[in-house]
């Protein structure tokens, strides 16, 4: 038994896995144990049984066992027994109950008590649901609270369900409503529950208002409805108004309300008592709301009260009497403190007060504390808040808590008390030790409750400062997790009360991958002329900025100093050097990197003796380069199936900006640097996790692009990020540029002359510039001189010009963003036009091309498949809808800016447009077209809906929000995504959160899902002889799941053929199979593989995947019909396997890492053959999340992983967003499988490889390789993008020089790149004399790559070409080599 329970610490000792080496230094963990190492549970043989299965574990989170919350009586036989069972959510209960049942029966009066708890999460485990129910079979009372997931609110359903007529009573306090309709006290019910037409009733209805409504008006009826029952006579309100009396009682939680609870309902209601008298007292009333402090002598309801008592503590130290100290809000749950569960509270409030600040801790009984937020916070007069910074300690959302949340009322009262939100997380469904030992860290339920939802009232810092004792239940602190979040909170504070000029500021720039040339990297952003705009904003604004230079050109330059050197020369700016032994004494774990890196200095950022720190100082503004991951050119090193720790460099340049630099912020800029990424817990960090070791107590601000919400919401719970988003470049239509524009014209002319003698002439002629423009990949031509008769011709021209529309209308991000400088009008046109195309049912709006379609009485679905077959007349059509939709909004945009090109008022304007029978812009256009008879009101919806819109387009607030974040103000929240999408997205400047992830996917991306799949399996029948495919391997991204609102996790729902189930609230956490005969097609066999973003994320709906696959991996089905069951057997027998293991589908990287690596070996060039690449995608991808043992977290199960894969008949993923495309990222071809999954084939067949797109209204499923060909017919062949990337000079060479290597990576992982892209790309780059010099002379470290990589291109087989081009890109390569070394200077 002892070695069971001391055995928590030593985890799986491997190279990376590093903490069982720190557990025997004890570094670290020694903070977390309780000073008492006995965890002996009671002597009865029964507990310790109970124990011993649980900590070998049931592969579950929660591995508590009810039976340290059984107490039997000693057998007493003139007593009656009365046996009690409860289910709650969190323990908090459980000491107090126990208390109350010990004091009962040591008091022999009336009757001896039995009584046993379950906390809800433990009924998931099968042993324990079986004990609850034979424990309801001989209970007389059953209570339950809270009990709001679904799939365990069902299971206590159904179990008490059985019961509950034979039992003498049972109460639910708010849970779910199926589990509400149990309650029943004599002639009371519930089963109405949401019909009834009694008041009591209406309140369960679901309010539109709000849930924590519903929460405030039941505690009213509490204070109210007895005083009224006791007159009415009939015994239904006697009943009432006892369940109303234990509602108080069970809220007033202390052991006295507990023992007069159970007396009151026993004396009433068991039969065995009837004749007895069990003497209750009135149930003592606490304040439902207040402000509470461990060492005052009441509670307060009023705070002017509270500060005279706290000002006149005799206890207080010296720091809390100044009138400069911070003072910290705090947020905290009634029940704990009743229960007097509250040592965790007591912990932070005395941890606060000893670093010096003042603290008002406020408390809610309800699940909505907006109100008491406002009522304590804010001084009534001034309206300015009495705290600096707020941190809730309940871990739940501020309105609604685990139930329905009311996010716009709590960012109302958010926003009116203006300061830092911090939502720290206490432990609720595990033990200390169950998190210590975690990968994953938080357990997903309570990652969905207590991360995810504060996260959309703008909560930041999920810092777990409260574990949870197995035996007892009760919460205790973390001390070290509590100086920390102490510490970070009053640095906050201290933001609000700095001047400005005193304020230090660490900007922090990212180079990756590591080259002079990528110094300040960030996703669609200006690095430099960004950080440029902001410094002279700051210094506007007050900010001590001195010696900032007069352009951000000279700011390249003096942050990179040489432009021209290479980054291992001395020649980038060296801002500070740290002498080893400094290194050590500031950075206390520095001898954990020893390890992975060796001792220190190491030899990146170092000169041998000191690390380096680079970057440049401007008065109190500190410009520095994140070092890089360390690994990126080491392929060993990239083989690892786990992440190394940051190296001595990493670890460095964050003490230096702590602790030398003393930073009161750390601004990271743009999306995204490696801090975020490095190994640690996936949510809820420990101390030896190391983003949260790096970051320290910096407050860290973040500015992330607005359409990478997932990201976003990593760097956010990893490195305690405030994220601020900003707009990605406005986007264009790629138009057309040469041989293609030539052949527009022709196909013009040959419309209006088809029917002269020239037809046949003009066909060919289009036919010949197609193969010239190497169209013919893409569109089946006839051999060139072959006759085509009359009525084909019409076919021929309709698919080469369907062909091209589609990269006409392409949409491109134009040119990088620069913060503090928002799209003009027009060039928001785009963007507009885009937001038109996509039908908005839930707000009534019509898409712009569906009301003109209609007005010439076709539907544009119609439309789409005529075109997508080349059907001539619809091709033209589809243009001219297009254009006339372009037409329209350039005209409105135009009528409602003023010269100079910025949008005036749109509201006056459109009055005065809508008002005197004017008319509309758009109608004034469109009457010179055929779609003059358009629909007018639908039109006016939608260009009310387009004037916001434009509005939100052309708002500026990214520089204004970074301010109110370094005035420790709080930055208002709104979700991430794609602008075309979800308009809501706009403007930018908000703290970028994700979604609900129990909300997805969503009855809309249900349907969306089944279209693209539709067309999936159609397009592989077709292209394989009518065969169904048997297997599909795809991949799901986190991003792309919240800006569709789970398309792609509905898609492999489909595919396997199950259907989502929500619950009451709309919640995601069931599947039922859908008939064969419903989906008419066998079930499609997958493999999904995760990215690590998603697994962070979505681990619930990874739960769910792998629940559906197994599930219908078991469905009694024959195998022909059902591919996953056809799968799991062979596997299961080849392998020796269950069926249910061998059915494991949902794959990812091991917890805290992330990505296949690929892409930093392409980035690189580190990497000697193809096959190296897909041993790194085996042993990086290859950890599958099991849903029978969630707890356990991602386990390598390599062999199953390469079985199901070498089924796979087809590869698949998604585009969602016209932003990125498969070559503007390396995370697609980092996790393309498809020349793995042809060597892994028996057959060696290639598998087909697809691309559902679905930027536009017309979903499209296109092979890779049309979709490569399309990407780089609009991208990097484009003049529209190359002149537009150009225009931002040292930047726009970087990105030209980053789609050429990702296309390298493409040709490596699928071979799908044809020869005439790397042709064309030279021809446009390298042959072009004056691009040539252009290229080099603006940033010759990125033109040396772009020529490096031709030449692997061509190194490796995948470029063929002549030898003097070869020669030619050999010589530039050394004269540029010669260049930055500075020898023709």
């Amino acid at each position: 038994m002892a070695s069971l329970v001391s055995s928590p610490f030593t985890l799986p000792s491997s190279k990376v896995d590093q903490l069982s080496s720190l557990a025997q230094r004890h570094l670290f963990l020694h903070s977390f144990l309780p000073k008492k190492t006995n965890f002996f549970y009671g002597s009865s043989s029964k507990a310790s049984l109970g124990v011993k299965c649980a900590v070998i574990g049931n592969g579950l989170f929660t591995q508590t066992t009810p039976e340290v919350r059984r107490i039997v009586p000693e057998k007493n036989q003139s007593l009656p027994t009365v046996k009690i069972v409860y289910v709650v959510l969190e323990a908090q209960y459980q000491s107090s109950l126990s208390a109350a049942v010990r004091t009962l029966n040591s008091n022999n009066k009336g009757a001896a008590f039995e009584v046993v708890g379950y906390l809800v999460e433990e009924l998931r485990d099968a042993s324990t649901y079986e004990t609850f129910c034979k424990d309801l079979e001989d209970a007389n009372i059953f209570i339950g609270s809270l009990i709001f997931v679904e799939e365990l609110a069902l299971k206590v359903k159904a179990a008490v369900e059985k019961e509950r007529d034979r039992l003498d009573a049972v109460l639910v306090f708010p849970s779910m409503p199926e589990v509400m309709r149990m309650n029943k006290l004599g002639s009371f019910s519930m089963s109405q529950l949401g019909q009834s037409k009694s008041p009591f009733f209406q309140l369960f209805k679901k309010k539109k208002q709000s849930s924590a409504g519903f929460a405030d008006s039941m505690l009213k009826l509490v204070r109210t409805l007895p005083k009224v029952l006791k007159y009415l006579p009939s015994d239904k309100a006697q009943d009432a108004r006892l369940y109303i009396l234990s509602l108080q009682f069970w809220l007033g939680g202390s052991p006295d309300n507990l023992q007069n609870f159970l007396k009151m309902i026993s004396g009433s209601y068991v039969p065995a008592l009837k004749g007895t008298k069990m003497e209750y007292s009135e149930p003592v009333l606490y304040l439902d709301s207040g402000i509470w402090h461990p060492l005052a002598p009441c509670m307060y309801d009023d705070v002017k009260e509270y500060l005279n008592w706290y000002g006149t503590r005799r206890d207080a130290n010296e720091m809390i009497k100044s009138p400069n100290a911070p003072v910290i809000g705090l947020i905290l749950q009634r029940s704990h403190i009743v229960t007097g569960d509250d040592g965790h509270y007591v912990a932070v409030i005395m941890e606060l007060e000893a670093k010096g600040a003042k603290v008002i801790p406020i408390f809610a009984g309800g699940l909505d504390f907006s109100g008491p937020v406002e009522r304590f916070l804010i001084d009534p007069i001034t309206k300015k808040p009495f705290v600096n910074s707020v941190v809730s300690l309940t871990g739940f959302a501020l309105v609604g808590g685990p139930a329905r949340q009311d996010h716009p009322r709590a960012v109302e009262a958010l926003m009116k008390l203006d300061v830092p939100y911090i939502v720290a997380v206490p432990l609720v469904f595990q033990t200390t030790e169950e998190w210590l030992n975690s990968t994953l860290g938080l357990h997903p339920i309570q990652v969905a409750l207590q991360v995810a939802l504060p996260e959309l009232d703008g909560g930041m810092e999920p810092i777990v400062f409260a574990g949870r004792d197995p035996k007892t239940g009760k919460s205790h602190a973390l001390h070290k997790r509590v100086e920390q979040l102490c510490t970070r909170a009053i640095k906050w504070a201290e933001l609000k009360r700095k001047t400005k000029e005193e304020k230090k500021l660490a900007i922090t720039v990212f180079s990756f991958p590591p080259d002079k040339g990528n110094v300040g990297t960030a996703a669609y952003l200006n690095v430099f002329s960004s950080i440029f705009s902001v410094l002279k904003d700051l210094q506007r604004d007050g900010y001590n900025v001195e010696g900032l230079p007069e352009t951000s050109e000279a700011l390249i330059e003096e942050v990179i100093h040489d432009k021209e050197a290479q980054f291992s020369s001395p020649n980038l700016n060296v801002a500070y050097k740290m002498n080893v032994r400094e290194y050590q004494s500031l950075t206390p774990y520095a001898t954990a990197l020893e390890e992975n890196w060796g001792k220190a200095p190491g030899n990146l950022n170092s000169d041998g003796e000191n690390l380096l720190v680079y970057g440049k100082q401007y008065g109190n503004v500190f410009i520095g380069v994140q070092p890089t991951f360390g690994y990126e050119g080491d392929p060993m090193r990239l083989l690892f199936s786990k992440s190394a720790s940051p190296h001595h460099g990493f670890a460095a340049y964050y003490s230096f900006v702590e602790k030398i630099f003393k930073a009161d912020a750390v601004l990271h800029f743009g999306t995204h640097g490696s801090l975020e990424f490095m190994p640690g817990k996936q949510v809820g960090m420990s101390d030896a996790c190391y983003p949260d070791s790096l970051i320290g107590n910096i407050p860290n601000i973040y500015y992330y692009a607005a359409n990478n919400p997932s990201e976003a919401t990593i760097a956010k719970r990893r490195s305690y990020a405030n994220t601020i988003s900003y707009l990605t470049p406005p986007a264009e239509n790629a138009g057309l540029y040469k041989g293609l524009k030539q052949l527009s014209e022709l196909i013009s002319s040959y419309q209006s002359l088809k029917d002269t003698g020239r037809g046949p002439q003009i066909v060919s002629s289009i036919i010949s510039t197609a193969k010239q423009c190497n169209l013919d990949k893409d569109v089946e031509l006839p051999d060139e001189g072959e006759e085509i008769p009359a009525k084909d011709r019409d076919l021929v021209v309709g698919k080469v010009y369907a062909k091209i529309m589609e990269i006409e209308s392409r949409l491109l991000p134009c040119g990088l963003h620069v913060i503090g400088e928002p799209p003009s009008a027009l060039e928001a046109v785009a963007t507009l036009v885009n937001i038109a195309a996509l039908d908005r049912p839930e707000d009534g709006i019509s898409s712009f091309p569906s009301i003109l379609a209609e007005t010439v009485g076709r539907s544009i679905e119609e439309v789409y498949r005529g075109s997508d077959k080349g059907i001539l007349k619809d091709v033209e059509l589809l243009r001219q809808i297009t254009e006339a939709s372009r037409g329209a909004i350039t005209s409105f945009v135009e009528r409602t800016t003023n010269k100079k090109g910025q949008v005036v008022d749109v509201a006056d304007k459109l009055t005065s447009i809508l008002g005197f029978g004017i008319n509309e812009p758009w109608v004034d256009y469109l009457s010179n077209t055929k779609f003059y008879r358009a629909d007018r009101e639908k039109l006016r919806t939608l260009f009310m809906f387009l004037g916001e819109c434009l509005k939100l387009v052309v708002a500026d607030n990214e520089l204004g929000s970074l301010k109110q974040a370094l005035e420790g103000k709080y930055v208002e929240p709104g979700p991430g995504g794609d602008p075309i999408r979800n308009p809501k997205v706009l403007p930018t400047g908000k703290n970028i959160h994700a979604l609900d992830p129990q909300s997805i996917p969503t009855t809309a991306a249900m349907q969306s899902a089944k279209i693209v799949v539709d067309r999936l399996i159609e397009r592989q029948k077709a292209e394989n002889g009518g065969k169904y495919p048997e297997t599909i391997a795809l991949v799901l991204w986190g991003t792309d799941n919240i800006k569709t609102y789970g398309e792609s996790l509905a898609q492999v729902l489909w595919m396997i053929g199950v259907t989502p189930v929500a619950d009451t609230f709309g919640r995601v956490n069931r599947v039922e199979p859908v008939s064969l005969e419903e989906l008419g097609r066998p079930r499609i066999d997958v493999v999904v593989n995760c990215s690590g973003v998603f697994r962070d994320l979505f681990i619930n709906q990874m739960n769910l995947l792998d629940r559906a696959v197994k599930m219908v991996a078991e469905l009694d089905e024959p195998a022909e019909q059902n591919f996953v069951k056809k799968h799991a057997l062979e596997q299961a027998e080849a392998l020796g396997i269950d069926i249910r293991e061998a059915a494991t589908r949902v794959f990812s990287n091991a917890s805290g890492s992330y990505s296949s690596n690929i892409n930093l070996a392409v980035e690189n060039s580190s990497w000697n053959d193809e096959k190296q690449l897909q041993d790194m995608y085996l042993s990086r991808k290859s950890f599958a999340f099991d849903c029978d043992a969630p707890g356990a977290g991602m386990t390598e199960k390599r062999k199953v992983f390469e079985m199901a894969l070498s089924t796979a008949d087809a590869t698949f993923q998604n585009l969602d967003s016209s932003e990125i495309s498969l070559t503007d990222v390396s995370h697609y071809f980092d996790s393309d499988p498809t020349n793995l999954v042809q060597n892994l084939r028996k057959d060696g067949k290639k598998p087909s490889a697809y691309i559902a797109d679905t930027t536009t209204a017309n979903a499209q499923v296109r092979t890779l390789s049309e979709t490569v060909r399309l990407d780089a017919r609009t991208k990097l062949l484009n003049p529209k993008w190359y002149e537009g990337m150009l225009s931002s000079g040292y930047e726009g060479v970087r990105e030209i020089e980053k789609r050429l290597t990702n296309t390298v990576g493409w040709s490596a992982t699928s071979g799908q790149v044809d020869n005439w892209v790397y042709e064309e790309a030279n021809t446009t780059f390298i042959q072009d004399e004056e691009m040539l010099k252009k290229l080099m002379s603006t940033n010759p470290n990125s033109f040396r790559k772009l020529v490096q990589t031709f030449l692997e291109a061509n190194g490796r087989g995948y470029w063929e070409t002549t030898e003097e081009n070869i020669d030619k890109l050999r010589q530039l390569y050394s004269e540029v080599e010669d260049k930055i070394e500075g020898i023709d200077r």
